[in-house]
């Protein structure tokens, strides 16, 4: 009899391992289930969109999705100044031909980008420029600057020369904002005088020339002796060049006096369209 019995209890036990077994089974299976549910529930089209949106909400405006209001601002303000004279493309007018006179505007000689000087043109360095420097570089002198005029009158033919230098050496393009073409020239009037400081020639022909002690008096005193800086800072759109530091044009002390107190190129202030 207790064998009997022992033999049940075996089978009863080994019963209730199998149901254990097979409870187990299915509880991790359920737990598999319910965490794929999760997983494909995190990547579903709607929370991609907005982590994208998210990510997108901390970058940087780039230009081309700059508002339509913006880019018509910035298409009105060029018309605007090219309206107003404004120089482009070099400034020169393609296929101009050459004048067989100089032009006066107000009774003032005029050689910029659109308006040339015949290439016969030679009247060489003028006297009464050439003297208001001289006493310009005496009282400058007394104040403990040495101005030199390093480069005055410039025939057609050796404008000529030093365009096309600059040209192969910068190209066409970068040659135009601070040379002139052979004809173009202010220095072919012989009323434009370039000038430095004695004693820092490593700055002649450099904006930095414009921050020293010399280049600020200079500027400030200049127009006492009749000439003006000719293409000032921030005005390329106006007259053509790139900023020159050194190049002052000789207008006669009166003119030179009021263009000063305007604080306007030549061009600005005779209304040379």
């Amino acid at each position: 009899m207790k064998e009997y019995r022992y033999g049940n209890n075996k089978k009863s036990n080994k019963g209730k391992y199998i149901v254990s077994g097979i409870l187990i089974v299915l509880a991790v299976s359920v737990g598999i289930y319910f965490w794929i549910i999760n997983q494909n529930k995190a990547e579903t089209p709607d929370n991609v969109a907005e982590q994208q949106t998210e990510e997108n909400t901390n970058e940087q405006p780039v230009e081309e999705n700059q508002p339509e209001e913006e880019q018509n601002d910035e298409t009105s303000n060029e018309s605007e100044q090219q309206n107003e004279g404004t120089l482009t493309n070099g400034g020169y007018i393609e296929g101009q031909p050459e004048p067989t006179e100089p032009t006066y505007i107000d009774g003032v000689l005029i050689a910029n980008k659109k308006y040339p000087l015949p290439s016969d043109f030679a009247p060489g360095e003028n006297k009464e420029a050439r003297a208001a420097f001289e006493k310009m570089a005496g009282d400058a002198k007394s104040a403990g600057f040495e101005l030199v005029a390093f480069s005055t009158y410039r025939s057609y033919e050796y404008q000529e020369t030093l365009y096309n230098r600059y040209v192969e050496r910068d190209g066409k393009e970068n040659a135009d904002r601070y040379s002139a073409r052979p004809g173009y020239s202010e220095h072919q009037t012989g009323l434009a005088f370039d000038v430095g400081e004695k004693g820092n020639e490593d700055l002649w022909l450099t904006e930095e020339f414009g921050e020293t002690p010399a280049g600020k008096w200079l500027v400030e005193n200049a127009d006492k002796y009749g000439f003006i800086l000719r293409y000032p800072k921030g005005k390329e759109a106006i007259t053509g060049y790139m900023y020159e530091s050194w190049h002052f044009r000789y207008v006669g002390v009166d003119l030179a006096q009021k263009v000063k107190k305007s604080n306007l190129t030549l061009e600005e202030f005779l209304n040379i369209q």
